[in-house]
């Protein structure tokens, strides 16, 4: 599985964790030491925010976070202790994208390592070694299980000498993957680019439609024109997947739990990129300090899974019907 996931991302070696937040936490713990400072971005998975300021701040690791679209000002805000950017392109359930190879190149002129979760295209639709990053950690849990049945993560790089680091800590902590969690994702990824492939074309499909919903105000997709970011994908992305946000025009949040409920297609659920399409009320779970460009409202992402696209749509106006009747 290892020489798998590196031959897809073009890395040299493969370091497995039983989840991807254990992939993210163990390239977290090799890369720092007590008095360093990580600049970590506004959009990044929620764990990993915890896990810099609960954890790592207890260890005497200073996390600072940075605007998303900083691009290649991030060089302002690089320190002489400065060991690790993190970065996450597209951003966690508000999809910014970054401008990576900008930001990897400020980091490379002054020896600071990059670490990308590219969980979104798991290696496939962005090559993150092309745009200069050392360091890509994937939660295999999504789209190379599929199957809604697994939890493992990877990290992946194109650096010997973090690939040596990596392989150190995770020694040190005692971290194991199964054979059967392995043969598990290895089941998946046999089919991992045609279920993709799927799910991209149908998750831009609907959300080109959620975008003429009268209900709706803004469909957070980076493959779409409409999309603010949209250049960025163009230029460093190939597919985009099935995972999306909408941005619904402010209503009342148990009006859009009413939505949520009604869909009997939908499940509600958080762990996206399997065969089963998802919907989750996500506005309680963000947390920025830089203002994001999309409009105020309650937020939905969706991930979309292997079901017809007509069924989809059905089920989606299943779910508008009721909240415009709650």
């Amino acid at each position: 599985m290892c020489e798998a996931l590196t031959e897809i991302s073009g890395g040299i070696g493969t370091v497995l964790a039983p989840s991807g937040l254990q992939a993210l936490t163990l390239a977290l713990m090799a890369a720092t030491k007590a008095g360093d400072h990580v600049l970590l971005t506004d959009s990044s998975y929620g764990p990993t925010r915890r896990f810099c300021r609960e954890v790592l701040g207890n260890y005497g690791v200073e996390t600072e976070i940075y605007d998303p679209r900083i691009g290649a000002d991030i060089a302002g805000l690089i320190r002489p202790n400065t060991c690790l950017i993190i970065l996450e392109s597209p951003g966690s359930l508000t999809f910014e994208l970054q401008d990576v190879p900008a930001i990897t190149a400020a980091a490379k002129a002054r020896g600071v390592a990059t670490l990308i979760d590219d969980t979104w295209t798991a290696g496939v639709y962005m090559k993150p070694f092309d745009l200069g990053v050392d360091i890509s950690m994937q939660a295999l849990t999504k789209y190379q299980g599929g199957h809604a049945d697994v939890l493992a993560g990877a990290l992946i790089t194109n650096s010997s000498e973090w690939l040596t680091k990596l392989k150190t800590m995770h020694q040190m902590l005692g971290i194991g993957t199964s054979a059967e969690d392995a043969w598990l994702t290895l089941r998946g990824m046999r089919t991992m680019g045609l279920r993709m492939a799927h799910q991209d074309r149908v998750a831009r499909e609907i959300a080109l439609w959620l975008e003429h919903r009268p209900e709706v105000a803004q469909v957070l997709h980076p493959a779409l024109p409409s999309h603010p970011d949209h250049a960025i994908w163009q230029r460093d992305f190939t597919g985009a997947g099935g995972l999306f946000s909408v941005v619904f025009k402010p209503i009342a949040a148990s009006k859009i739990n009413a939505m949520a409920e009604a869909y009997q297609i939908f499940s509600m659920g958080f762990s996206w990129g399997g065969f089963e399409s998802l919907a989750l009320p996500s506005t309680v779970q963000i947390t920025r300090q830089f203002p994001a460009l999309h409009p105020n409202g309650p937020i939905m992402r969706y991930s979309i899974g292997l079901e017809a696209q007509e069924d989809l749509i059905a089920d989606l106006e299943r779910g508008f019907a009721v909240l415009n009747a709650a």
